[in-house]
């Protein structure tokens, strides 16, 4: 409920979220429409409200409404909000990582010698996880293939991504370039040349499983080595979020995300904004794994198959 700690000032959430559009928005114009599209609605009595939460879903619907980016939003918090830009995202991603053995929960080795590797409920920055990812990367890396579950993957750090793929490649590759607002610069974005432990390397067989959940991070691990030919993508069409966000706190309990640049992948000089990442071999989420196990294993010489008892 909402307090007179925190009383909703709707007049003032909206016009700094409105503010923050014109000043970090990847693509001022569309800024501009929605700055102005807030403030009538505001103006209108659309806003109208008296809790956060409720707040949060109408700004969040009109926020989205010109060209539906979902990372496009204003975000509700149960518990108050870091005032700090970006600390209330970093602090969940940290309680999540706690709870999930660093984003790597399970690894297994399957039937036929292939590996599954597990990947959620995020791709947590790379100087929280590298450790755990490079132990279980290394662990599945004798396997005759691969499996990468990112079904229930949330996104997360580019530059896990690059940590990733650099693990299931063999060289250092070119996976993506970000076009960021501020400055009108390009990043690009490389698989290191090194890794830490042993690669799975880019010869082997290697499945991506998504679901319509998948998103962001996940989104662009899917996409760069579809792109590559690296990879099967294995499930269902992704979410489509490719422009990354910062979050700047405007209501102790609300955080408004703003995309502020936009990924452009090397191969197919686009992305998966709005489309999501589509797979090879369409099915239901539910059914990826077992479909994904049974091309592996179609896939493996039949002399490394197990002795028939």
């Amino acid at each position: 409920m909402t307090t007179a700690t925190h009383p909703l000032r709707t007049a003032d959430i909206v016009d700094e979220t409105a503010q923050l559009l014109l000043d970090h928005y990847v693509f001022p114009e569309a800024a501009t429409q929605l700055g102005a599209l807030l403030r009538r609605r505001l103006a209108d009595g659309a806003y109208d409200v008296q809790e956060p939460a409720e707040l949060a879903r109408l700004v969040t619907t009109d926020l989205q409404s010109l060209n539906g980016d979902p990372h496009l939003r204003l975000k509700h918090h149960d518990g108050p909000v870091p005032a700090d830009k970006g600390a209330a995202t970093l602090t969940m991603m940290r309680a999540k990582m706690d709870a999930s053995l660093g984003g790597a929960p399970r690894t297994e080795l399957l039937d036929g010698n292939v590996a599954l590797l597990e990947l959620s409920p995020a791709l947590f920055p790379l100087d929280w996880c590298a450790e755990t990812l490079t132990a279980a990367l290394t662990l599945v890396a004798p396997a005759e293939a691969l499996i990468v579950d990112l079904r229930a993957n949330s996104g997360g750090d580019p530059d896990t991504v690059a940590f990733v793929c650099g693990h299931l490649l063999d060289e250092r590759t070119h996976l993506n370039t970000m076009y960021w607002r501020d400055g009108d610069r390009l990043e690009q974005s490389w698989s290191p040349a090194h890794v830490p432990g042993r690669r799975f390397g880019g010869s082997k067989p290697l499945y991506v499983l998504t679901s319509a959940s998948t998103f962001s991070a996940a989104e662009e691990l899917s996409y760069d080595l579809q792109q590559l030919g690296r990879a099967v993508i294995v499930g269902e069409t992704t979410r489509g979020g490719a422009h990354p966000c910062d979050g700047w706190t405007v209501h102790p309990h609300l955080e408004a995300t703003i995309p502020m640049g936009k990924a452009v992948n090397p191969v197919s000089g686009t992305n998966w904004e709005g489309t999501g990442v589509r797979p090879d071999v369409p099915c239901d989420a539910a059914d990826a794994l077992d479909r994904a196990h049974a091309l592996a294993r179609a896939r493996i010489t039949p002399s490394h198959e197990p002795p028939a008892l």
